[in-house]
């Protein structure tokens, strides 16, 4: 805005050589900062500063050139300096940088990333090959990223990843065993993988938290298991122990009375009488891997006799997950059986058992209606058609 003489009260705009003009102003820290561009019209220049003096007064101006750090060094440094990362987690997230972000935006600087510009790298990566389940991991790694530049580093105002629907990953239905497909695929593994099955089906293990289980985890008195750590499988085929997958993956749990006798010819077979002994151990008594687990366990072979070719070792989790809701636990209490912080995959398995809920009515309903006919025909006097009483359901006195 300009004063009566038709000098700026804020800030100052001067026409350059090119016919373009450049805003500046004095910021709150006293030092002057230029627009990060130059403008076609005076008037564009103008609505410029009266943004930014908006923003000053609001107390919501940010340094520019915090801005300025191109999004790839900033990513990199997210990943090293993270708390509480899991080995998995940081390889996934230096893939998806490597691979997916680093290519398209990892020498633009923070402060110049906008909403346009992400959608157009999330429409490039899918166009290049990237399936939508690794967009959305992307997206989602990007995300948390520029929400620290945001809350964290004051680097920008606004987070410009928001695109509906871009952090969904839309999985296809795992299978869910029923208990005698599980007590078969028990049976036809070879003996030293059985308790294992049992176990991770019934209480629920990820695979990670099962392998790492010591003998002092088990409380066969009890009938329990406490799971207070996990293993992951690296690049290099490196085997490292670490922290559950969340906070509330350090839990225990009872397992049922099916899984007692496997377990314990298990212990007594497979596991070495030290406390910290690892319960689960591959042929030579080292961590158990997933590939030797699947040859050992002649998974493949195993599972298409079955009649569920393609069934994963997780799909025993999920269907353990599925027993638990349909007994009707609440909601906290699959929460902390399952592991979970947040309630939402919990409300998965519930809206799964509310469905079953619906099905064993619906189901009734029709048991009900063919007897009450049945009834009602028995009790017919001749010639009586069939109106009057029909579907009708007399109150018991």
């Amino acid at each position: 805005m300009a004063n009566k003489d038709g000098h700026r009260r804020f800030g100052n705009i001067r026409k350059r050589p090119s016919g373009r003009y450049q805003a500046s102003y004095l910021g709150p820290d006293g030092r002057r900062h230029s627009a990060p561009e130059t403008f076609e019209r005076k008037s564009e220049a103008e609505r410029y500063l009266s943004l930014v003096e908006a923003q000053i007064v609001r107390q919501e101006w940010i340094d520019p050139e915090r801005g300025k750090v191109k999004l790839g060094d900033y990513a990199r440094q997210w990943i090293v300096q993270r708390p509480g990362l899991r080995p998995r987690t940081v390889e996934l997230y230096d893939l998806l940088l490597r691979l997916h972000i680093a290519p398209y935006l990892g020498g633009v600087e923070v402060g110049r990333l906008t909403t346009p510009l992400i959608r157009e790298w999330r429409t490039r990566l899918i166009a290049d090959g990237a399936s939508l389940s690794m967009a959305a991991k992307g997206y989602r790694f990007l995300r948390a990223v520029l929400n620290t530049a945001v809350k964290e580093d004051e680097m920008i105002r606004n987070n410009p990843c928001r695109i509906p629907g871009a952090d969904q990953e839309h999985t296809t239905e795992r299978p869910v065993l029923t208990v005698p497909q599980v007590v078969r695929l028990a049976e036809a593994v070879p003996s030293r993988y059985r308790a294992l099955v049992l176990l991770s089906t019934f209480a629920c293990l990820r695979w990670g938290e099962a392998i790492a289980l010591q003998r002092r985890d088990i409380d066969m008195e009890n009938r329990t298991v406490s799971i207070t750590k996990s293993y992951a499988e690296l690049r290099g085929s490196v085997m490292s122990m670490g922290p559950t997958k969340s906070r509330a993956g350090v839990r225990t749990v009872t397992f049922p009375a099916v899984v007692v006798p496997a377990l314990l010819r298990h212990l007594d077979e497979f596991t070495e009488a030290a406390p910290d002994a690892l319960v689960f151990t591959g042929g030579k008594g080292g961590p158990l891997r997933r590939s030797n687990f699947r040859t050992g366990a002649r998974w493949k072979e195993v599972t298409t006799a079955l009649g569920v070719p393609g069934l994963h070792f997780h799909d025993l989790r999920h269907t353990g997950n599925t027993l638990a809701a349909q007994t009707g636990a609440s909601l906290r209490d699959l929460m902390a059986r399952m592991g979970h912080d947040s309630p939402r995959a919990a409300l998965i398995y519930q809206h799964s058992s509310q469905a079953a809920e619906r099905a064993i009515a619906d189901a009734v309903d029709a048991v009900v209606e063919a007897l009450l006919a049945a009834d009602q025909n028995s009790r017919k006097r001749p010639g009586e058609d069939d109106e009057g009483t029909a579907g009708v359901l007399v109150p018991a006195t």
